[in-house]
Parts: structure tokens; sequence; C-alpha cells
């Protein structure tokens, strides 16, 4: 039986916005003590006006309680006709089991957390996504919520998420070094795998963001850049450090000296003017290589404002690729992530580590897994190529 599911999304700001989203999460997540479920109580009801039960399913198929029970957990030691049979009396009934009885007889919710920095940031938001994709696969709920890379938000929403009951966590932690988080991994009683940051005692699913970030640099130095300057923004973070370092690494390959801006938040706001001053030193750039994407978009649009000639005078080149990226003029080359493929996989890794609903115990080494998913170099024209992925340019 398939039931649909959906994603909750809980943000917190003030503590009333909380109290109200989780109560608002918990009337569709768990059932009141000793009333119907909150998805039983908006349930068709019988003639009779009860709401329908695993009898009434039994009744109306013509088989046993035991039978619809094997069905509605997962079929097994069912024939295939008495499974076809007992689900359209599911359907025609409106019944959903209830889930509260599960999990007082240590069954699963069918609920999974995600914690992520921002849902407003694409990478994040399409990560969302597709792990919401593969919950529901999995008959199961995807909650998340938001941390904003601050470690205190990010350990008061995770016990927001963990009153809740999710079966496991999908993490993109603020810090590695962040003890308070080191003892909730430790003593968590779920699985949790990480996403785009690493963190110790955790499965992940991370990006080559050195090897990338290197591949691009020497790119940049192949058309006889420089004077490369890279826009570094929040250098704290594991994903940004591992681009410096592949950037790093690509300049003193080269024999060229490293340009490293580490401005906290590099927006449209601040880009004219931040780019304005690199200009004017002493050793002006001839390319940039930006580490964000909204550091890249506030760049190009930087560089047009003060009319620059992209890549004739300055060079071009970002992390993640967007919709419009390839219809600029001139295109815009950029370092594209498997962005998708990130949400899925560790989603996907996270149901492995949860194993069947048959009780058999995964492998213990499922939780020290560590999957390194390739980013690509997608040329275009910013960076001085001749071409770009769509093809010749005009």
């Amino acid at each position: 039986m398939t039931v649909k599911t959906e994603c909750v999304f809980i943000k917190k700001a003030r503590k009333q916005d909380v109290r109200e989203k989780q109560t608002r999460v918990q009337r569709m997540c768990a059932d009141s003590s000793g009333s119907a479920s909150w998805q039983q109580a908006n349930m068709p009801r019988l003639k009779s006006g009860g709401v329908p039960t695993l009898a009434d399913v039994a009744r109306a198929s013509g088989v046993g309680i035991a039978t619809v029970s094997r069905v509605v957990n997962g079929g097994v030691n069912v024939s295939p006709e008495t499974l076809k049979k007992v689900q359209r009396a599911v359907r025609r009934l409106g019944y959903l089991p209830n889930h509260a009885a599960r999990i007082l007889k240590g069954g699963r919710t069918k609920t999974i957390g995600l914690l992520i920095p921002s849902i407003a940031d694409s990478f994040f938001s399409s990560c969302a996504g597709t792990a919401g994709e593969v919950a529901q696969a999995h008959d199961s709920l995807l909650l998340f919520a938001e941390s904003n890379n601050d470690p205190a938000l990010e350990l008061s929403n995770l016990a927001v998420l963990m009153q809740h009951r999710p079966d496991g966590l999908l993490l993109v932690p603020s810090s590695a070094s962040n003890r308070a988080l080191r003892l909730f991994v430790q003593q968590s009683p779920v699985p949790i795998v990480t996403l785009d940051r690493p963190f110790p005692g955790c499965a992940a699913v991370l990006t080559n963001s050195f090897e990338a970030a290197r591949e691009a640099t020497l790119h940049l130095v192949g058309h006889g850049r420089k004077r490369i300057l890279c826009l570094a923004a929040e250098p704290s973070l594991y994903t940004i450090r591992e681009r410096l370092r592949g950037y790093s690494d690509a300049m003193l390959a080269a024999g060229l000296p490293s340009l490293i801006d580490t401005s906290l938040a590099i927006g449209a706001h601040n880009a004219e003017t931040l780019i304005q001053g690199h200009l004017g030193s002493r050793t002006p750039p001839d390319a940039i290589f930006t580490l964000k994407n909204s550091a890249t978009t506030a760049a190009y649009q930087a560089l047009q404002r003060l009319k620059l000639n992209i890549p004739r005078e300055i060079a071009l080149i970002g992390f993640d690729d967007f919709e419009l990226a390839g219809m600029l003029r001139p295109a815009l080359t950029v370092v594209q992530q498997p962005i998708e493929d990130v949400g899925r996989r560790a989603a996907e890794l996270l149901f492995a580590q949860l194993g069947s609903d048959d009780g058999s115990t995964p492998p213990a080494s499922l939780r020290r897994t560590r999957l390194v998913l390739p980013n690509r170099l997608l040329l275009r024209s910013s960076c001085g190529c001749r071409h770009s992925a769509r093809g010749p340019e005009e």
C-alpha cells in the first residue's frame, strides 16, 4: 500500500513560531494519547460511524485479520491475488494504519529529518527535493528545518526534529568542531548521514570540491591568466575551505601568487565596490574565481556595471550552475555540482542503514561510508573559451 507523503518545514524564528509550527507538525505526524490519529480523523467514515479498522478491511476482502496485518506491514508471505484483494479493500474503505501503535511496539515512525542551512539556497532546496522523493518511495515523510549555519540554532532545531521521533536524520553540519553537535551525534538513537560536509562518526555524501577548484583554476591559467582573484566568502565552511585549498594548490603548481578575498559577505550590494578595489590595486586581477553561487552572480553583474569586457579584460569562473548561466552573453563557465544526486544518494544511504521492515540488521560499515561524487567543469565563454556548453557562440 502506498501512503501519500509530503515535506514538512520547521523553521525556528521566535519561540511562539516554533510552538505553533511544532504543534502543526505533531498533529500531522503523531497520534494524540488515547485518540484517533490525525490521518484517521480525516478519513471517510463507515456507515456505522466508526473509523475503518483492520477488522473492517478483513470483512471487506474476505480474509483474516492476520492476513490484512501482513499486507499493511509489507505484504510478507501473502499471495499476489490476496494482496490485490486486500489493497482494493484498503483503498475503498480509506483505511490507514495506526502509526502510534507501531511506535509503541518499537516500530518505525515512517519519518526522516533533514537539517539544512537555508531553503533559499538552490543547492540545499534541490537536495531537499530529491531526498523527499526517496522518502516518498519508502512511504515516509520528510521533516526539514534550517540552521543558518548557526551552531545554537542547529542544536535547537535538531531537538525539535527529534521530538517527532524520526527513523533517521540527514544533516548539513555547521562545523565539524562543534562539541555539542559531536555529543548529539554520539548519543543519537538513530542513524545520521551528512551531506555536502563530513562529520565525525557519520556516513557522508560529498562532492570533490578540492579537485574541481584546482581544475577550474588551472583552466584559467591555461588561458594565460596570471592574476586570478579568488572570492572565498565564509572560509570557515568545509566546502569553501576545500575549494580554497584547490585554488591555492593550483596557483602554487603554476608558480603564481594567490589573490584571496575572504570577505564575510559578497553580494549584489557590495560586489562592485569590492571588485573595483582590487582592480585599483598594484596587481589588478585578470580573472576571478568565485566559490559560491551568490558570489558568482554578484561578480558577473558587477563586471557588467563596470563595463568590463568578459573575458577579454577579465575572465570569470564560478561554482554552481543555474538556469540562466548558459543564456548570458557571454555565457558563464561554472563548476557544476551533482546537486540532485547529493540529496538522493544521502537519503538512499540513510534508508540502507535503516534496513528492511522485516527487522534485518544492515552492515555496520554503512555508518562509516563516505561517497564522493564528481563535479564537472562546464565550459562556456566567460573563461575565455570560444565555445559554450550549448555549442559555438555566435
